[in-house]
């Protein structure tokens, strides 16, 4: 026995993405459109974090290659000292604590290097609690949105037996929209889902290596000013 084409048409267009959205319960309807929003937001951190992340390595290497080829210190620090860079703000951090430092007649050296030594540790964790903010969606996302859509998969198929019950009919016919809907949950919870995992590790790498190239720049930039602190 033939299908007529149009009975097929008719069929796909029923099992059609935006198709089983309409059709879906109002519990379904608010699981998939949570998910979709969080796809959009996901991507769009995605992509801001990228394109900002990426500028600011390059953007922090040349601030530290220009620090550490100037003679005089200070006059780099007037001239840098508003830039609006993770590199930049560690330095003011050293350098202000430098001075309160030093301002006394007779200088304590240990306490000083214990000063500085902490002040540019926490300036270095206060930038990669700044640049990692936004990561924490992302980890919220991968972690939660598989199991939003899996509730969406058995709402989903709770209104499958309920139909069947309904019509005592457990044919495909009567089974395969709610099914359908409720799969469709499960797959947008891992559209999701999936990229949100891959950048929170890729972009958790990119901050790692951050931090440790700040941490180079505030243990020679200590280094210097324990050189100068025996000066004093």
């Amino acid at each position: 026995m033939t299908v007529p084409i149009v009975d097929l048409a008719t069929d796909a267009a029923t099992l059609s993405p935006l198709a089983l959205f309409l059709q879906a319960d109002i519990i379904v309807k608010i699981v998939m459109a949570g998910l979709l929003l969080a796809s959009i937001w996901t991507w769009a951190i995605i992509i801001g974090f990228n394109i900002s992340v990426s500028g600011l390595i390059r953007k922090c290497r040349k601030f530290e290659d220009e620090f550490w080829q100037t003679d005089d210190i200070d006059r780099f620090f007037q001239a840098h000292s508003k830039d609006n860079l993770p590199s930049a703000r560690v330095l003011n951090a050293g350098i202000t604590e430098w001075r309160r430092s030093t301002k006394q007649r007779e200088v304590d050296r240990e306490g000083t290097r214990d000063r500085l030594s902490t002040t540019l540790s926490s300036a270095v964790g206060a930038e990669i609690d700044r640049l990692s903010d936004r990561l924490n969606i992302l980890a919220t996302i991968g972690a939660v949105a598989p199991f939003v859509g899996l509730f969406g998969t058995v709402w989903g198929i709770m209104r499958s037996f309920t139909s069947i019950a309904a019509q005592q009919n457990s044919s495909l016919a009567v089974v395969a929209p709610g099914i359908a809907e409720a799969l469709f949950a499960t797959a947008i919870g891992l559209f999701a889902a999936i990229p949100a995992v891959i950048a929170y590790n890729r972009f958790s790498h990119r901050i790692n290596k951050v931090e440790s190239s700040l941490n180079r720049f505030a243990d020679t930039f200590y280094a210097t000013l324990s050189r100068e602190l025996e000066l004093h």
